[in-house]
């Protein structure tokens, strides 16, 4: 496949075929987790799940920041000049060591402190006991979700992303079969869960293996030069999209307590599921990222400026579908919802309805402002992406999940996210303008 003069439409839909599957299935681990979970246990259990995604978050946002900062530059090396393998290879062996060492940080962080990190994400009483209950058997996997997120960027941009998607696919179909038949055959509740996604990450880790051991192949260990500086340089470069993620499990935790000190835990079963659906929808802007990345990075590094733009195009008319599609969703079914991840209380289904069509609001701009992320972080833009990702997921979001309850009452929680989508997205126009004027000039199609 050829990035510098292939037909971009072809190359950009097979991109995203193979990078919205792959989004997808790993979506499913946490989603049929809290569906199957809060089936088992009813509320008490999707709201467990909610305390734990935070845990998700955090461990794939390590597995980003190795993956996409350092495949946007093995990319955008390879995309100045033949003959750079050996160079961009260098950056492939420090996003390894790089994922060795944080991947060892947090796996230790999580087996001798997940009681306090659970109790800080906003676990009470039932709850917690539940919540570890599920992260029991996950402990002993955490390192192959690092790595299967790192190894998914580079396969990507090895032009190997059929096998990222299968990969993701095998450990996903597992998950979904396992979780049945171990939280319900086997009665083994939350633990069951867990067990089941443990072994799915297990199975996509050694399909992701074997691209290897094949012929297309150009990913190899080499002795880095400088691995310090590449080390400093792969953290800044996936900041952006590492803490679009991190940022996630903090919006996570400051509305689990938000919720849980003004609304109760009815509420919070309900918001449990809206990060379930918020999950699909990021995975769908991080699949327009991800299948555009590989393109706009060798390009940009070729200088053939016409040929990014004509990505973009295919790329934002593909996030105002999704946008639309995950809004109206959300604003006409939100009861379908809470059946499907949970066995639902009456106090449940007469509030979530309110509740889904105030967040569900903010979803129409969501997936442009996560593709803006992977879009400037390709054009090497890094403050820019940092802006973005800071503003939508700790600034601005932040503030709104504290001051809109002391000042509009408790209910106006639920549009902290449709205002913070909104104003973002008025930066992230103005800047996607300002960086693409420039690149009109540049190569052609």
């Amino acid at each position: 496949m050829d990035f510098l003069n292939g037909n971009i439409k072809t190359i950009y839909f097979k991109y995203l075929a193979a990078a919205f599957g792959s989004a997808l299935i790993t979506s499913i681990y946490s989603i049929v987790d809290m569906a199957m979970v809060g089936q088992y246990h009813g509320p008490e259990g999707s709201a467990a799940l909610a305390v734990v995604a935070p845990v998700w978050n955090i461990i794939y946002s390590f597995g980003l920041l190795m993956g996409i900062g350092g495949s946007v530059l093995f990319s955008t090396i390879r995309g100045k000049a033949e003959g750079q393998e050996k160079r961009s290879n260098a950056y492939f062996t420090a996003s390894v060591i790089g994922s060795i060492f944080l991947a060892a940080v947090i796996w230790l962080v999580v087996i001798f402190f997940d009681r306090e990190l659970l109790l800080l994400f906003g676990a009470q009483d039932n709850t917690l006991s539940l919540a570890r209950e599920y992260v029991s058997p996950i402990k002993f996997a955490i390192p192959l979700f690092l790595f299967n997120q790192m190894l998914a960027a580079y396969l990507r941009n090895d032009k190997n992303p059929a096998l990222a998607t299968g990969a993701v696919l095998a450990g996903g179909i597992f998950n979904v079969f396992g979780d049945y038949f171990f939280v319900f055959t086997c009665d083994m509740g939350a633990y069951g869960a867990g067990l089941a996604t443990a072994i799915g990450s297990a199975i996509t880790f050694i399909v992701m293996l074997s691209h290897f051991f094949t012929k297309r192949n150009t990913l190899h260990f080499v002795k880095p030069t400088g691995l310090f500086k590449m080390l400093k340089e792969i953290p800044v470069t996936g900041f952006s999209t590492f803490f679009i993620d991190v940022a996630m499990g903090i919006l996570t935790i400051l509305f689990n307590r938000q919720i849980m000190h003004y609304l109760g835990t009815n509420a919070l079963a309900v918001y449990g599921v809206i990060v379930n659906i918020s999950t699909f929808a990021q995975c769908c802007a991080y699949s327009v990222g991800q299948a555009s990345q590989p393109i706009i990075s060798t390009n940009f590094g070729a200088n053939k400026g016409a040929r990014i733009r004509q990505t973009l195009k295919y790329a934002l008319g593909t996030t105002a579908f999704f946008g639309i599609f995950w809004t109206a969703l959300s604003l006409a079914v939100p009861n379908l919802f809470i059946r499907v991840f949970m066995t639902p209380t009456p106090e449940v289904l007469e509030i979530a309805p309110t509740i889904f069509r105030c967040y569900g609001i903010s979803f129409l701009l969501l997936p442009l402002n996560i593709f803006s992320t992977y879009y400037f972080q390709a054009l090497m833009k890094p403050k820019v992406a940092f802006v973005v990702s800071v503003a939508r997921g700790l600034v601005v979001s932040g503030v709104l999940i504290y001051l809109l309850p002391l000042v509009t009452g408790a209910d106006s929680i639920w549009f902290a996210m449709p205002i913070t989508e909104l104003l973002v997205a008025i930066y992230v126009v103005y800047e996607m303008v300002k960086c693409t004027k420039p690149l009109k000039t540049k190569g052609v199609v």
